[in-house]
């Protein structure tokens, strides 16, 4: 099983919503997880509704700092998934996992209409959605760290 940590600013949506996505579509093969450079605190609702609305788990999800993941020993991927993060220096992570970015807009920080908020929330859901499964796709058990990597940044222009 390879264990994935999403990585954003403040870990209240974008992450948060990948880590529900590959929790349940790469149940058996992956385990993911999420944080922030800087944490908010506290999840988006809107966040935790997406997750509902496609029938996943909305439970037990905090938005928490990627120093919790510093000295874990089991980390194979770590992926970037806001342009803040992607340009931050990350931790060193023991074992030095495969890294990538899939860059997506903050739906946080989307202005408009409630029916505008949740559709923007829809659209970043969908985009993480197929990254997602792309990746849950991908044969890494038979893939070398470059290999890995090479897919992973393709996946995150979908």
């Amino acid at each position: 099983m390879k264990n994935v940590l999403f990585l954003c600013t403040g870990n209240s949506c974008r992450s948060i919503m990948a880590e529900g996505l590959l929790n349940h579509y790469g149940k058996g093969k992956f385990r993911a997880f999420s944080a922030g450079s800087f944490p908010t605190g506290k999840v988006h609702p809107m966040s935790l509704e997406m997750l509902k609305r496609h029938g996943m788990s909305a439970f037990g999800y905090e938005s928490k700092s990627w120093d919790v993941f510093k000295n874990l020993h089991e980390l194979d991927i770590v992926i970037t998934v806001c342009d803040n993060a992607a340009g931050e220096v990350c931790p060193i992570f023991p074992g030095a996992p495969v890294k990538a970015h899939w860059g997506a807009p903050d739906p946080a920080h989307f202005e408009g209409t409630p029916e505008a908020v949740e559709s923007e929330f829809d659209r970043v859901f969908a985009i993480l959605e197929r990254r997602v499964k792309a990746l849950v796709a991908l044969p890494v058990e038979t893939m070398d760290k470059e290999e890995l990597r090479q897919q992973l940044n393709a996946i995150g222009e979908l």
